[in-house]
Formats: C-alpha cells, structure tokens, sequence
C-alpha cells in the first residue's frame, strides 16, 4: 500500500436471484493464506458463506480489477445448516472461489452484489459486499498480510425485551488491531463500539428483521514496513493519524427481533450456553488429517432447545442431543484437509427455541499441521503443546514402560488401545528448527533397555513426531516472551501440567497477561509469583523442591542465585502466601544482577506427589542434603514425579535504578545479596502468616541493596555478611546497624585520619625536638 495512492477498485458484478429473491440474510468472507510463486503471481482463494432461508442455493459471485486478477473460478455452493424443524427459517451455504494476481499488484479490491435482502424494517433491497487487501510483505512476519476473520449465524434472533448486547467475531491472524464501522443501519436504539466490535442497545428496537453491513479494518499495533515485488518499501507507522488499514473486509447480517418475552432471566426461557462450552473468540487448534470436535452445552428450564443453529466449514458434522431438565448439547465435529493447512476458520453457533435463541458465540479454529516418521499414530498440535497418540494394534508387543521421549525423564501412559503422550514446546527435549517460511517442533519416542539387561524380546522403537508452523504463526503467537503451560507425561501419573504466572497483588487476583511480558518492574518492588499443578488425578500434592534466578533463560547459566534449595530458603525477602496442595504462592524482593544485566528469570524445580504419602519427597520439606534423601527413597514406594523445571520471566528493571560506584579494578561496589549460601533457613509453609523482612532504610547514598554477583566471588564479599538462623527482630536490628556504620563510614573514615594525622605530627615535633636538644648538648660539652 502506498500512503496516499491506495485507491478502492470495485467493479461490480450484479447477481440477481431469480427464483428466491428476498432470501438474503447476510454474507461473510475469508481468504486462505497468500503466498507468491516463483514467477510472482499469487493464488487468491476466497471463502463466502451466505445466509438465507427458505432457500441457499444462490451464489454470491465476486469481481475484482482487471489489472490485479483474472477471472474467477467458483466452485458449487455446499449447505452448512439448515433448519432441521422443516420450517426453512434458516440455512447456510460455503462456497470456494479462486483466482491469480498479478505479479505486479500492489493491492486488490474484490466485490460482489445482488437482489434482495428478505423483507426489513429498514426497507433494504440490494446488497454490494466488498475486501480490500494489500499485497505487500509485511517486515514482522515476513508474509502477506492476512485479512480480519468473521462470521455469523444465518439467522440472530433477540427478543425486544431482552437486547442488551451483540458481540461480534473479529479476529486478526497477524494479531493486528481491528476496527469495525458500521456501513449502513437505519435502526434507531443501537449504538455501535467500533473498537470492540459490538451492538448495544439504547433503546427498544421495533420488532421484525434489521439489515447491518459492517466494515471490518486491521491496522498494525506496531511500526512495521510493506514491501512489493516493484516499486519502493512503504513504512506503515501506527501514530500515522492518516494510516489507512492493510485490509478491509465487509461483512453483512441481519438481526430479527422478537415479541417481548415474560422475563429476561437467562437461562429460563432464553437458552443459556453452559460452562462447558468455548468461550467467545476462544482460539481452538486443529491438525489436517485428524478429527477435531466442539462441544456445546445449554438449558432453558422452561422452554424446549429443539437445535443449535451452525456457522462453520461445509464439512463439518453437528449430532445434537437433547437431554431432560431444559439441557441440550451439540458436538460439532470437523476433519481439516490439505488445503485448510494454516487457515483460521469461523465457527459460531446458538441454542435455539421456537420462541428464541442463545446468546451467538464464535470460536476460531487454527489449523496447524503434523508429521510422524513411522507408526500409525496421530499427532496432534495445540498453541504450546503437541499430543501424540500410538496405535497398540497396529505396533504388537510394544510396552510403555520401556518407552521415553528425547528427554529420557519423559515417558508416556497408556490405556487398552492407545500409547499417549502430552509435550509441550519448551520441554521433554523438544527440538525447534527453522525451515525457511515454517519453524518446525519435533521429538521422537525411543524404545531403551535396563543397563543390565541380557536378552530382550521387545521390539525396537523410533517414531519422530513433528509440528510445523508457519513462521508468521510462530512469530506472532508461540514465539511470545511469556512461558505457557508446561506439559509432561509419566507412565504412573498420566499427563499433568505446570502454570508459573507472575502477578502484580499480593492477593494473587490479577495475573500479568502474556502480552504484558517482559514485566516491567523497580528494585526493592516485591515481586508475586504463583505455580500451579494440573493433574488428572484427584489426590496429589505438589512441591517445590528449588527456585534460581538467572540473567538468561537458560537455567544452567553459570551466574545464578538461588531463592529455594532442596526445599529450604535462600533468600532473606522470600515469604510464602497462602497456598494449596496445588498451588504455591510466594513473593520475593526484586534484584538484579550487577553489570549490565537488566533482566531476571526465575527457574523452579517442581515434583508432584501422591498426597499423603510420608515416603515421597514432597513430605519432607526442607532437607539439608537433597541427594542423599533421594538414595534412601524409592520413587516406586514414594510415588512421585521426577523433578521438572519450569521457568518464567523476563523480569525487566526500568525506571530509577541506583548504579553501582566502581572501584579501580572496575568492579561494582553495591551490597550484595545478604545470604549465606552455606546457611539452611527452613521454608516458610509451617507458618504462612510471616510478614516479610522490611526492605533496608534510605542512605545518603543508596545502592542496589539486592545487586547479585556471581557466585564465585560471594565468598569474598561475604566474609563480614555471614550470620546464623535468627527471627525477624534480630534481622531488623542487623539492618538498623548496618544502616548506621553505612551511613557513618565516610565521617569516620575522614575522623580517623585527621586524629591519626595530629598524633604523628606531635610525635614528629616530639622526636626533632628531643633531637635538636641531644646536638645542642652534646656541642655544649665538645666545647667545653
């Protein structure tokens, strides 16, 4: 796009429906994923979905600039959903089209119109549906920009009585921001918030069918620049007030309102979606060639839901069920295709009665893309996580105890059919490679022999599984600073998981959202941090064995400091909140690592355990010498996980920071941590309610009173520092001191020298004096 020459291009083609002319509910539009060929031309595939009723066998056909494209490829119009009641009150169609652009291209304006909308308050007729789209590469994800993704239901219903709100889908592969305009509505009582995509109401709608036509925009969140096969790169930068949006897609609905109904109370006459469906723009995940499934649940005590109304994919299947007390339930279920790889598709649905319907939620289901090497297994992949699932059938004489993934304290469970396993993207030796256009995650599960093992009659395993992203996917959603969940699998314990989530209360409330990562923090802020386990399994208990901090994300980064060791405090600020078997919650005081190392990462080693076990590691809390605990336990008695570490961060220091005073050999000079490493402190979970050291008073000059060295110079800086086990007034009084001597140091010093100085001049003026009087006597008698 071209600041100022980006020009809307529509050529319509009028399509006029001869036999069902006032059907049209409404329309949405998506594009598959753009990329150039070899000779520059780029493949456009544009998938519709037409709303109706009594029929949808109308084709909603686009054009676009005889420059930019060549004709259009439509294929056959295939029905979603319909109303399976036989009254044609709804129905849906999706249709593929396909067309190649220009080499030369900078953008394309597409557009399609027809005859008639159904009958309206608004007195509509005729409909024009129109995208816009830039063609250039975009600098952040090295791809062509994809364009906002939408849909609807064919047919929202709301009673008058009972609108309040219409949340619409507005989602942006490239996590762009969206804005919406409304285009045309002559319906008084709505107010509509561009920034979120939503209807509200002001007022009593007039009861029947409202028409809506919705402009839907994306624009950077950051500065980023476009570049095209000819001419100059263009830089798009957001505070531009005159930028104007690198796609633009329209999307067209209606909205019936019904006779007022006795009361609004969701969830009595108007169906209520349960718990246990997805949550509106939820973002579910999905691998070409395997089966995927969306399950929804809703009641209405005093009314029948005889179905739910569908918008998805034409292939996609819906078995309803409806159940006693007002409960009904759908499972939609979708097997994605080759040509589905890396697309985002819509999908919404509501409850239906025959007096109303279910608030309409919609889902994005990302599809991704698996391999495995050998086997008949399927591999699934998530936003952070991939599943594999081994077929016992097909690989007789396999065993799941002699089964592990790259990282060898990895294993896998099983049931009658099926070997399984959960793996996240940052653990289990998970390997990431970089394939051009893809980043690729892949692991292998191994068959291995006991050392000592003689003979063996199992077979010999090597299965490589794989997922792969492409690489704007993987820059703009799983390459984010923040850790997601942590995903393990051992034989005795199934598939269980770990949250480390960093907080900004001490009453763990409000969670530091991903994209709020790095964290932003001062010294001497307290720093809140909570993990928590996810087990299948009801009675376990977690502990958290050890806690370091590094200035990297590696753990085994040779400069670390340790906050929690074989289960015992290291660190004088650490004070545990509140926790669970579950869940542990501790604060700590911010520091940093002298130097110019401004970031922090904490690594924490966890076990889970069977709860109330007293031979497990998680019963014995605090112990001076972990290793040696671990010989005289057996993991097959004590019933427990092996240790995994799970790290978050960065913490990110900013704003006033106090600089260390460098001495001549150029090393800081700011306080070091005051810690002991040779002194045990047991951890805190005995008493939750310890109040939490009070951070050191201001002096004339302060410093860094939480600098962290390495910790091969900690013995020499802490040959004055080290103290014994002692209870919070003694520390208190310890910083008291050492607040006064720090403060006092440089008068004392220059009190000394001066005192020091007069006692050497008087001796001087004492020595010379004796001196002078021993030769003056002594030439006294020479004369003599």
């Amino acid at each position: 796009m071209e600041s100022g020459v980006f020009i809307f291009l529509i050529i319509s083609s009028v399509f006029i429906q001869t036999s069902h002319a006032a059907d049209f509910y409404g329309h949405s539009v998506r594009f598959l994923q753009l990329q150039k060929k070899s000779d520059g031309t780029i493949p456009l595939t544009l998938v519709s979905r037409e709303n109706g009723h009594s029929s949808c066998s109308a084709q909603v056909s686009y054009s676009c600039d005889g420059n930019a494209c060549g004709n259009f490829t439509t294929g056959t119009a295939e029905e979603t959903t319909n109303d399976i009641t036989g009254e044609k009150r709804w129905c849906q169609t999706e249709q593929k089209s396909t067309t190649k652009l220009s080499a030369h291209a900078k953008n394309v304006a597409l557009s399609a119109s027809g005859c008639c909308w159904a009958s309206n308050v608004d007195n509509a007729k005729n409909w024009t549906a129109t995208a816009h789209l830039d063609l250039g590469q975009r600098s952040d994800t090295f791809a062509i920009n994809h364009c906002p993704v939408t849909a609807t239901v064919s047919k929202i219903k709301v009673p008058q009585n009972c609108f309040t709100k219409l949340n619409l889908l507005a989602h942006d592969p490239d996590g762009d921001e969206v804005k919406c305009h409304l285009i045309y509505n002559s319906t008084a009582n709505v107010v509509f918030d561009e920034n979120k995509c939503s209807l509200t109401a002001s007022g009593n709608l007039s009861v029947g069918l409202h028409v809506f036509e919705v402009m839907m925009q994306d624009f950077p969140v950051k500065d980023i620049q476009m570049t095209y096969s000819q001419g100059p790169k263009v830089y798009l930068n957001v505070s531009d007030p005159n930028l104007e949006p690198m796609c633009s897609v329209k999307m067209l609905f209606s909205l019936e309102v019904l006779a007022p109904l006795p009361s609004c109370k969701v969830g009595h006459v108007q169906p209520m979606l349960l718990s246990k469906t997805p949550s509106q723009g939820a973002l579910l995940y999905a691998s070409v060639g395997q089966p995927f499934s969306i399950y929804a649940m809703a009641k209405a005590h005093h009314n029948s839901i005889h179905d739910f109304q569908i918008s998805g994919p034409y292939n996609m299947t819906k078995v309803f069920k409806d159940k006693t007390l007002g409960h009904a339930e759908v499972t939609l279920s979708w097997t994605p295709q080759e040509e589905d790889a890396y697309s985002h598709v819509p999908v919404c649905f509501t409850a239906e009665t025959d007096e109303t319907q279910s608030e309409m939620r919609c889902v994005v289901i990302v599809v991704t893309k698996s391999t495995i090497a050998q086997g008949k297994a399927n591999v699934m992949c998530e936003s952070n996580k991939m599943e594999v699932f081994l077929d016992k059938a097909s690989m007789p004489g396999i065993d799941v105890n002699y089964l592990m993934l790259l990282d060898k304290t990895c294993s896998l469970t099983s049931n009658d059919t099926h070997i399984m396993g959960k793996i996240s993207f940052s653990t289990c030796g998970t390997k990431i490679e970089d394939k051009g256009d893809f980043i690729v995650f892949s692991n292998e599960i191994d068959s291995f022999e006991l050392p000592n093992a003689i003979i063996t009659r199992r077979k010999k395993v090597k299965i490589g599984f794989s997922c792969q992203f492409p690489k704007f996917l993987s820059i703009s959603n799983y390459f984010s600073v923040h850790q997601d969940d942590y995903i393990f699998t051992e034989s005795t314990f199934g598939s269980f998981g770990y949250t480390f989530e960093i907080y900004k209360d001490e009453d763990f409330t409000k969670k530091v959202e991903a994209n709020e990562y790095p964290v932003q923090v001062k010294l001497f802020d307290m720093i809140y941090l909570s993990i928590q386990a996810k087990s299948d399994l009801q009675k376990v208990t977690m502990f958290v064995e050890s806690c370091k901090a590094t200035p990297d994300d590696n753990p085994d980064n040779s400069l670390f400091y340790d906050i929690i060791t074989d289960g015992c405090q290291k660190d004088e600020t650490l004070s545990i909140k509140k926790s669970t078997d579950t869940t542990f919650n501790f604060e700590v005081q911010a520091f940093k690592f002298t130097g110019s190392n401004d970031q922090v990462y904490i690594t924490c080693s966890v076990i889970l355990c069977e709860k109330g076990n007293s031979f497990s590691r998680c019963s014995q809390g605090c112990v001076s010498n972990a290793n040696q605990a671990r010989r005289r336990r057996r993991r097959a008695v004590s019933k427990e996980t092996v240790d995994h570490r799970i790290t978050q961060g960065p913490l990110l220091f900013v704003g006033e920071s106090f600089t260390d005073i460098e001495d001549d050999s150029g090393e800081g000079l700011g306080f070091m941590a005051e810690q002991n490493p040779n002194t045990t402190t047991p951890m805190l979970n005995d008493d939750p309610e310890r109040k939490r050291p009070k951070t050191q008073a201001p002096v004339p000059r302060p410093r860094p009173s939480w600098s962290v060295r390495n910790r091969g110079s900690e013995k020499e800086e802490q040959d004055d520092d080290d103290y014994d086990d002692h209870d919070d007034d003694d520390e208190d009084e310890f910083h008291k001191i050492r607040t006064l001597l720090s403060s006092a140091v440089v008068t004392v010093i220059f009190a000394s020298g001066f005192f020091i100085s007069i006692i050497i001049m008087v001796v001087l003026v004492w020595y010379f004096t004796k001196k002078r009087r021993g030769e003056d006597m002594k030439m006294l008698l020479d004369s003599d």
